[in-house]
């Protein structure tokens, strides 16, 4: 299936029209008409082969509404005209524990990622959601609920469901102490939804400035992470911080912060820990440091029904696919309030071959 979209030729080249062809739809498949997809830290990092995985041309966007165009003869839950999402993920082996268990996204034959991965049965590339038109299979595929921005829904596909994860497994709520490290496109998120689910929530920010958006965007408080009086204000008082901060950095100020049993959980940063971490911090307290990895499918259906229910989106700032390239350096500067998603309607004046 011929089809149009946005790709990185090389990891020094901008993003360029890119005409090129989708895998043949399965009857368990559905295609669909891109309608909006969010810019995320990642697509940044694989355009620019930061982790020196990419194989070129990629097609970035793993945040992904769209419309229903065609459904196979296998494919019950959705018909022609539905609104739907597709995340970071496209397929998994649907067998293994993890898999059986909801956790798709720890696969043990390992997730088909929604680009820069390969299709587990015709060994195609898979290619993301800056273009016009995509197939996926019924079973990884979202149901947005009826009233939602779209355009602010679309971040939620991995922005949303990063932060969901932690706060529903350690079970955010009424009478639970949250902290967020960072207020970024992760932050926002999580500062909203942590709110949402009724906890008491507080913004750890290097910035003094992000006061009064931390507060608009749910945060009851806020703590400036550098100011040693202020910190030592909060000793003992979280039972969760998730930490958004997408580079690396000290951990260890955060943990006396942690009340017993607390755990800190990384979200926003893979690389090394090179900080040494201090063992008496954890071991005096019972605390702990984790890490949380995207969502399964079922999980991300329920954060998306929930932001539904609560009128829960991102805070986006709707750009043309032409203006791809300038986000990604407005989004290194951190010029961005707070998330990017591309309207992919723009596309649609673009040639159908470059």
């Amino acid at each position: 299936m011929e089809t149009l979209g946005y790709a990185a030729p090389s990891a020094t080249e901008a993003l360029v029209p890119f005409p090129f062809e989708r895998r043949e739809p399965r009857s368990d498949d559905l295609v669909l008409d891109v309608l909006y997809c969010g810019v995320c830290h990642t697509d940044l990092h694989f355009a620019r082969n930061h982790g020196g995985v990419t194989r070129y041309p990629v097609v970035p966007g793993h945040e992904v509404i769209g419309r229903v165009t065609w459904v196979g003869s296998g494919v019950t839950r959705f018909k022609v005209g539905d609104t739907i999402g597709v995340g970071c993920m496209v397929d998994s082996c649907r067998h293994c524990d993890p898999c059986q268990q909801g956790f798709e996204q720890h696969c043990a034959e390992g997730a088909t990622f929604t680009y820069n991965g390969t299709d587990r049965h015709d060994r195609q590339p898979t290619y993301g959601g800056y273009s016009k038109r995509m197939v996926v299979s019924e079973k990884f595929v979202l149901r947005i609920p009826e009233g939602l921005d779209l355009a602010g829904a679309a971040p939620l596909l991995c922005a949303g469901i990063t932060t969901w994860e932690p706060l529903h497994q350690w079970q955010a709520g009424p009478g639970k102490r949250v902290a967020v490290v960072g207020l970024g496109g992760l932050g926002h998120m999580a500062l909203k939804l942590a709110k949402a689910l009724g906890a008491e929530v507080t913004l750890f920010t290097r910035s003094p400035g992000k006061e009064a958006d931390a507060r608009r965007l749910g945060a009851d408080h806020v703590v400036l992470s550098t100011d040693a009086e202020q910190m030592a204000s909060v000793a003992g008082r979280f039972d969760l911080i998730v930490d958004t901060v997408p580079y690396e950095h000290d951990v260890n100020p955060y943990l006396p912060t942690l009340a017993f049993n607390g755990t800190l959980v990384l979200v926003g940063y893979m690389g090394p820990l090179n900080a040494p971490v201090s063992a008496g911090a954890l071991v005096f307290g019972r605390k702990a440091i984790a890490g949380s990895f995207i969502g399964g499918v079922a999980a991300t259906q329920q954060m998306l029904d929930f932001c539904g229910e609560h009128g829960v989106v991102s805070e986006v700032e709707v750009i043309p696919i032409q203006q791809i390239n300038e986000a990604y350096e407005r989004m290194l500067k951190s010029d961005v309030k707070y998330r990017f998603v591309i309207d992919l309607a723009s596309l649609q004046d673009e040639p159908e071959h470059a």
